[in-house]
């Protein structure tokens, strides 16, 4: 993969997550009621800042948990997936449930993580966060708190560093170059 450009910094992924944090609490007057969800990999850490936003705004407490969704791929070839921990550690029943992502892209992935939440419990409503929002979407899902919309080609791939994966905190624009099988996002 060929880097295009970097798209956000870490001061920005900062501002933007702050930014994120405030419109949920405006859009979820029952703070309370809200817990947060981050998707495997980098959608946790995501929502443990976006956790730690809101108790500074609101001094509320927002639980945050883990989704690994690999069990409900439909498009994962390996026979034998590696499962990688879910842990929620609190009910979803009748809460708003926030599902953090660090790209949306097609939609599958918040599909399969929808199917792994109603699981757990039935929720009162669901609603997503995601860094970056590519397009090119397969099925009919919307963000409803989005850092950036990024137009992007089905050649090119957004990664979102982060500091608790990646030792580096931006978003950079790739574009794949032969036979490119790092990075599906």
């Amino acid at each position: 993969m060929k880097l295009k450009a970097t798209i956000l910094d870490e001061d920005t992924i900062k501002r933007t997550l702050m930014r994120i944090s405030h419109q949920i609490v405006e859009k979820n007057s029952d703070i309370e009621n809200v817990c947060l969800v981050g998707i495997k990999t980098r959608g946790v850490p995501i929502a443990e800042i976006l956790g730690e936003n809101i108790y500074a705004i609101t001094g509320v407490n927002v639980p945050v948990g883990v989704l690994d969704i690999t069990l409900y791929r439909d498009d994962i070839p390996d026979k034998d997936p590696v499962i990688k921990k879910s842990d929620l550690g609190f009910s979803v029943e009748n809460k708003c449930v926030i599902l953090v992502d660090d790209v949306i892209y097609t939609g599958r992935t918040v599909r399969c993580a929808m199917d792994a939440v109603m699981r757990n419990g039935r929720p009162a409503m669901i609603q997503l966060a995601a860094m970056v929002d590519r397009g090119h979407r397969e099925l009919p899902i919307r963000a409803d708190y989005v850092g950036k919309n990024l137009p992007t080609s089905r050649n090119e791939v957004v990664r979102v560093n982060l500091k608790k994966t990646d030792n580096i905190m931006n978003v950079e624009l790739y574009e794949k170059t032969g036979d490119c099988n790092v990075c599906k996002k």
